[in-house]
């Protein structure tokens, strides 16, 4: 590979890099490009992506901001998945597609900046979406509230139906 390419390579690595919080390193030995292909269109429908890497050129352009543990995974053949906006719709799409082919392991990775090792991956995927975690946090914010408005209602829910059988007995 000329020079000229593999700085390309690195300079399009290195806005990867920068432009994704979020990506995780992928060991795919054995898989068929069927299978490769069908990775890449499931993640392309989902606003994520796929880039196969050579070690040492992705490690150049991870350059010094890289933990030092996320630099023993560049060995073997790498793929590295970005995801732009959800970490954890992408470490699902990833987990399913693993367990249903037997050909992807995740390596590791960065979640919103923060070293994942291997091991963590799991919790990550297992995760609700940030979406639903605001859902819930705001229910639980606005329940007091509503028992509250309930609670102060009553009385003028009780007093009117009170009106209601005067008027009736009459």
């Amino acid at each position: 590979m000329k020079k000229e390419d593999k700085e390309q390579i690195v300079n399009e690595l290195v806005d990867a890099f920068r432009d994704h919080k979020t990506f995780y390193l992928l060991d795919f030995k054995q898989m068929p490009v069927w299978q490769s292909v069908e990775l890449r269109k499931t993640l392309r429908k989902n606003s994520f992506s796929l880039k196969v890497v050579k070690n040492r050129l992705a490690l150049r352009a991870l350059g010094e901001q890289a933990p030092e543990g996320l630099k023993r995974y560049f060995e073997r053949p790498t793929a590295v998945a970005f995801a732009s906006e959800n970490p954890i719709g992408l470490a699902r799409l990833l987990k399913d597609f693993s367990a249903q082919n037997k050909v992807l392991a995740v390596k590791g990775g960065m979640v919103e900046g923060q070293f994942l090792a291997e091991e963590r991956f799991d919790e990550i995927a297992r995760l609700t979406s940030r979406d639903d975690l605001v859902a819930r946090f705001g229910y639980f914010m606005a329940y007091p509230l509503k028992r509250l408005l309930r609670t102060l209602g009553a009385p003028l829910n009780n007093f009117g139906g009170m009106l209601g059988q005067l008027k009736n007995k009459e």
